[in-house]
């Protein structure tokens, strides 16, 4: 894996490449050699157009590794909630077929290896509470209101 640690309002981002695309991508600074790499640059390019309201969309190739089955149908779920909406863990076990496995979404959602492209954060409590997040719940705050603020000035303009 090729690794690279970037700035973002959020605070520092741990980015990591494989041969085939992004595989990790998480919360802070990340005690290890920085690579060059196009993926790499190209990733913080998109997360950077992200963060300024520019990108809705991530088009990196992606590279998942591990997770049990079920975090798989989890995460594959995550990347069909749209951009400036959310689901609930209990709408996200129903969708992937287990009604009753809302704290195992939870888990899954905190397992996700590539945050924020794969879109976690869109993930809340019942009646829309903010619940869990592995980057804290003020980050979540922040991700869900940039990507509601963007949706609104789409919309209205």
């Amino acid at each position: 894996m090729r690794w690279s640690v970037i700035d973002s309002p959020i605070g520092e981002l741990t980015l990591a490449v494989d041969d085939t695309g992004l595989c990790r991508l998480h919360f802070g600074g990340a005690d290890r050699p920085v690579d060059t790499d196009p993926l790499l640059t190209e990733a913080a390019e998109q997360l950077k157009a992200y963060f300024a309201g520019e990108l809705q969309e991530f088009t990196l190739p992606l590279s998942v590794r591990g997770g049990s089955d079920f975090e798989r149908a989890v995460w594959t779920q995550l990347t069909r909630i749209p951009y400036g909406e959310m689901q609930t863990y209990g709408d996200v076990a129903k969708i992937v077929g287990d009604v009753g496995a809302a704290r195992a979404v939870g888990t899954a959602c905190n397992r996700n290896p590539i945050a924020i492209v794969v879109p976690c954060h869109r993930v809340v409590g019942a009646g829309g509470k903010m619940v869990g997040f592995g980057g804290g719940i003020p980050t979540k705050r922040h991700l869900l209101e940039l990507e509601a603020r963007v949706t609104l000035e789409t919309l209205w303009t």
